[in-house]
């Protein structure tokens, strides 16, 4: 029996950058997957510029994991696939992680990241991130969470906490197996880091997952990076 992928698009003002995601999926979408963009109240078009693209465009209150919770509610497939607005799924990435995780025994993974600039230290950041990942068994939004259905209704979902919840649901996945990481990678945009600095964000980043590993509360987190 085909394993079907519901790709979960969560989106706030992503009008420049919802198109390349959603073009690279359409090749899946008439292989059978779906393509879910759940909008948290966008006022630059991104929904007018999904339609079409996507096979639903869910209306949700504001919050990613709120929105991604929207989504997974609404899902046909067997496998989840929670991406970001500005990360790009290349076709053979694709392809190779419908191949590897169904028979992998894992109930949840990520791809390796790549980040979309040329300038050298975002190599270094990007590394960082997967070998941090790889150690930990923790993902972040950037890197492409899959999750078996069954198991993301297990966990109870997404947190609904306003920053981390990615971290958050990585902590409830590792409980069910360790992540698997296909072999294909995603690219994600470098626009955070070539806007506020990369080694600025770089700390930011380090001192935000200190302060939630040591019991801060996720509010107070996104205030600081969302100022």
């Amino acid at each position: 029996m085909k394993t079907t992928v519901s790709v979960i698009i969560p989106t706030l003002d992503e009008r420049e950058h919802i198109t390349a995601a959603l073009d690279l999926l359409q090749e899946r979408r008439r292989a059978g997957h779906e393509v879910i963009v759940v909008d948290g109240g966008s006022d630059d078009g991104t929904c007018e510029v999904a339609s079409g693209k996507a096979d639903r465009i869910l209306n949700s209150p504001r919050g990613r994991a709120i929105q991604m919770n929207a989504g997974a509610r609404e899902a046909h497939g067997g496998i989840l696939l929670f991406l970001h607005a500005d990360t790009l799924v290349p076709d053979v990435s694709f392809r190779v992680f419908l191949e590897e995780f169904p028979s992998s025994g894992r109930v949840w993974g990520r791809f390796d990241v790549r980040l979309s600039g040329s300038h050298r230290m975002l190599r270094v950041v990007e590394n960082m991130m997967n070998i941090r990942s790889r150690l930990s068994g923790i993902a972040t939004g950037d890197h492409g969470i899959f999750v078996r259905r069954e198991t993301f209704e297990k966990v109870g979902g997404y947190p609904e906490i306003p920053l981390m919840e990615d971290v958050a649901i990585s902590r409830r996945l590792k409980r069910q197996s360790r992540p698997f990481f296909p072999r294909g990678h995603v690219v994600t945009s470098s626009r955070r880091w070539e806007e506020n600095g990369i080694r600025k964000t770089i700390l930011l980043m380090w001192r935000l997952r200190l302060a939630y590993a040591l019991g801060a509360d996720p509010a107070d987190l996104a205030r600081s990076y969302h100022p």
